[in-house]
């Protein structure tokens, strides 16, 4: 969806009394064309996006008001709840609050992030009480233990010539049940703790986006951490995996090892009572690479990461936690993929994927993570949205893009590329989409896997999709060969099925929300 980019260029110039046509002149379009792009009717961008901004004296993030953006996404969220069914709020009342009231559109916004918390947890109460087999059991546990010391209880009360041994063991079958009782409950306590747990994951995962979204994605503080953690590497010879053991060995004690058949369950892992890092021996030399970087970047950055989680707005231990374990990746991605040398490498490989991944012997998602976080202000890449989902289709990692936000939980659409890639693991798929008001992107995805430890070791793979607005479709490889120009080819899609307007979608997985508050039937499958 749009964001309101032509209401804040007319504001701004009405603010400053510059004429329609006076802006039209200088930023070298139409008087007529500049009208449409006012009415936000006409998408603004590049080179044209530049010259009005410094004809109005406006930074570019300001025009094109990323968080706004993702504020209107949230309200079309809270507008597509069942509770809000009949308000007709759509896309235009979201994007007329956020232009004219903002701090009422955010007070929106965080009301119905605490409105879906409190929902998620009722859901998941109520899920619990009526279908949960382990609940039930553990209930009719309670019960019999109850009733059991009951009954003992009772036969010590109105039997007082109970012999000595018989008190004995009726008071012994009562503390074993009073026990067993007590276990019994305390399970059924953290059956419930675990829905809260999981509603506070929720909360904690959206407050994480919001720090990356409010830094753009760029830490610079940790930018010059890596780069001083990688020339330490270097000391000890030719940045590699070799001079990284040697560095954790040095500076932290840390012993790396090869081989743990032992082990069950995970392919790596740090036992920080033994100081070793272990490694089972399918995993490849990227992974171990970027977990030796991780765990370097943790140990000798505990203050870095802990400045940069403590200057952002995390309200619970859950939050802080992701932040630092997110923040000690992105560190670990400056320490293998200098910022200079990567953009560079980047632009002269056109952002090719795969080529980058060879140059730098490192996985795809990895050379994905590290093209979305090329955002410094005077050194800027392309600017790339990030998603990954796993075989069911649930989307397990996200980092936005400026005009898509994309979906944090859940399903994306089906027709997303990213699960298209599925069909053909280990190629690329790219694909050129269009969304319902006209928005344009190339989607470049791709099915990756981990090796298997053996055949009751699955490695079941995971989709990783990066995307870009069209108009620097022409700056990747991946544009080589599609007429850009022409939007008839276009997939059309939407974001997810509830917030899609389209209701002639065959691929609908469910009915779509109309602004009236009633869902419009899909179509039925032929």
């Amino acid at each position: 969806m749009r964001a309101p980019i032509g209401l804040r260029i007319s504001t701004r110039r009405k603010v400053l009394g510059i004429s329609q046509a006076s802006l039209a002149r200088a930023a070298g379009v139409s008087p007529s064309y500049l009208n449409l792009i006012e009415s936000n009717k006409r998408q603004v961008g590049g080179t044209l996006l530049q010259r009005i901004a410094a004809e109005l004296s406006m930074d570019i993030d300001e025009l094109t008001g990323q968080a706004e953006h993702r504020l209107i996404h949230e309200l079309l969220e809270a507008f597509a709840d069942p509770a809000l069914a009949g308000s007709g709020m759509g896309l235009d009342q979201a994007r007329n609050l956020v232009a004219t009231a903002p701090e009422v559109a955010r007070v929106v916004a965080r009301l119905y992030r605490a409105y879906a918390a409190a929902m998620t947890a009722a859901d998941a109460y109520s899920d619990r009480l009526r279908a949960d087999p382990l609940l039930s059991q553990m209930l009719h546990q309670i019960l019999s233990g109850i009733t059991a010391v009951r009954s003992g209880a009772e036969i010590l009360e109105g039997t007082p010539d109970l012999r000595p041994d018989e008190q004995q063991r009726f008071l012994a079958s009562i503390n074993r049940e009073t026990r067993s009782l007590g276990a019994a409950a305390q399970n059924l306590i953290g059956q419930f703790d675990q829905a809260s747990s999981a509603r506070g994951f929720a909360s904690a995962r959206r407050e994480v986006d919001d720090m990356i979204f409010a830094a753009q994605n760029y830490f610079p503080g940790l930018e010059e951490a890596g780069a001083a953690l990688r020339a330490e590497v270097e000391t000890d010879g030719p940045f590699g995996e070799a001079a990284i053991v040697r560095l954790l060995a040095r500076r932290h004690g840390v012993a790396v090892q090869r081989s743990a058949p032992s082990r069950v369950g995970s392919a790596f892992g740090f036992d920080p009572g033994a100081r070793t890092l272990w490694f089972r021996n399918t995993v490849p030399q990227s992974t171990r690479q970027f977990q030796m970087a991780r765990l370097l970047a943790e140990l000798s950055g505990p203050q870095t990461l802990q400045t940069v989680v403590a200057s952002a707005p995390l309200s619970s231990e859950t939050a802080r936690r992701g932040a630092a374990r997110y923040l000690g990746s992105y560190l670990a991605g400056a320490i293998l993929f200098p910022y200079d040398g990567f953009l560079a490498d980047a632009r002269t490989l056109r952002y090719d994927i795969d080529a980058l991944s060879e140059r730098y012997d490192a996985s795809f998602e990895q050379i994905a993570h590290r093209l979305v976080t090329l955002r410094r202000p005077d050194a800027a890449g392309l600017p790339f949205g990030f998603l990954r989902a796993d075989p069911a289709g649930r989307l397990s990692k996200h980092f936005p893009l400026p005009g898509l936000l994309l979906p944090s939980s859940g399903h994306a659409c089906p027709l997303w590329a990213i699960y298209a890639a599925f069909r053909t693991p280990g190629s690329v798929v790219r694909q050129l989409a269009r969304f319902a008001d006209g928005s344009r992107f190339l989607f470049v995805a791709k099915a990756v896997s981990r090796r298997s430890g053996g055949f009751a070791d699955p490695a079941p793979p995971n989709s990783v999709l990066l995307v870009t607005n069209v108009l620097h479709a022409d700056g990747t490889v991946y544009g080589d060969g599609l007429d850009l120009a022409d939007s008839r080819l276009d997939v059309p899609v939407g974001p997810t099925c509830r917030l899609c307007t389209r209701t002639d979608c065959a691929s609908r997985q469910e009915p779509p929300w109309a602004p009236g508050g009633e869902e419009v039937p899909p179509l039925l499958a032929s």
